[in-house]
């Protein structure tokens, strides 16, 4: 099966019962323009509204049409990563159901990481049809920094159309909000050849963004965690450990400070609880001892842990 599949394309989507079909229709005619095999999977992330019943019905009508249907809102991520699962495809395309992103993109897209030999492929919405103030400053910051952390050289992290080899989107684990730094995750697991190429960004046909201002935020801190995850993941004891070491170290020295000094020159002086080098060295030790345990319970469950599943399937088509 995977050898007759060229292309899958996962679609994750919430509450978007007006886009589906003619998303579909779209994506069907771009792909069978450019002489594509494909199958496109749909995820439905907990919908409320009729969803699910149009994804059921287009696979009825297309044996290409797969779909997913959450029992809950998971998130995007989740959506994702259950996509990423069943894909069969050589290559694997991913679009949001919004109607803003074109399937048209993903033929030349596949066309350049092939010709290219990439591992992955990302879109760039140069220019964006959203607000100035509350998406497109916040997007270029947002990239910006992601830029200054990853290295990756991308103008847009957060582009709904990527093209990746199956064997990427095997080797990535996409959970809490990483689905804004898949191409991160794909250079932590080896993957280093990444494209970027300019796609075109349509205005909302339907409904609204699902997304709050609060995604930058949490963005940022997703951020830090993936920064974090990438240096000491792997060892964390040589975070926590070292400045544990630190932190004892000084107050250690503070101690044997105070010690000296009451033994031999202020023995009349007040007592070593009254003066402020007590708590400071008290606190580093406290502090040092509670990160040198937070190092060896990382280590500890970084050998035990396996990641769990972080969804529940209702249904499938």
């Amino acid at each position: 099966m995977q050898n007759e599949i060229e292309l899958s394309v996962v679609i994750p989507l919430l509450n978007e019962e007006e886009s589906l079909l003619p998303l579909f229709e779209w994506t069907k005619n771009a792909l069978t323009k450019g002489s594509l095999s494909f199958e496109v999977i749909f995820i439905d992330d907990g919908s409320t509204d009729q969803s699910w019943a149009k994804i059921t019905e287009l696979s009825k009508e297309n044996r290409n049409v797969k779909g997913i249907r959450f029992t809950r809102n998971y998130g995007k991520s989740q959506a994702l990563h259950a996509g990423f699962e069943i894909a069969q495809g050589a290559f694997v395309a991913t679009l949001d159901a919004d109607l803003q992103d074109s399937p048209e993109e993903i033929a030349p897209m596949l066309s350049t990481l092939k010709e290219n030999s990439l591992d992955l492929i990302s879109g760039w919405k140069k220019k964006r049809y959203d607000s100035v103030i509350f998406k497109n400053l916040p997007s270029k910051l947002f990239n910006w920094a992601a830029r200054r952390v990853s290295g990756i050289p991308l103008h847009d992290f957060n582009c709904g159309i990527k093209v990746y080899r199956n064997d990427v989107i095997k080797s990535i684990e996409v959970y809490g909000d990483m689905h804004r730094y898949i191409p991160v995750l794909a250079a932590h697991k080896g993957f280093h050849r990444i494209g970027e190429q300019i796609v075109q960004h349509k205005a909302r046909q339907f409904g609204h963004t699902k997304f709050g201002a609060d995604r930058f935020f949490k963005g940022f801190l997703d951020l830090i965690t993936l920064w974090f995850v990438q240096r000491f993941g792997k060892r964390p004891m040589h975070f926590f450990g070292l400045w544990g070491s630190l932190m004892l170290l000084v107050g250690f020295a503070f101690t044997f400070y105070l010690g000296i000094d009451k033994l031999y020159f202020n023995t009349a002086a007040r007592l070593i609880t009254q003066r402020p080098q007590f708590y400071i060295a008290l606190t580093l030790m406290l502090l040092g001892s509670q990160f040198f345990i937070a190092g060896f319970l990382g280590e500890l469950i970084l050998r035990s842990s396996k990641m769990e599943k972080r969804y529940t399937i209702k249904e499938k088509v």
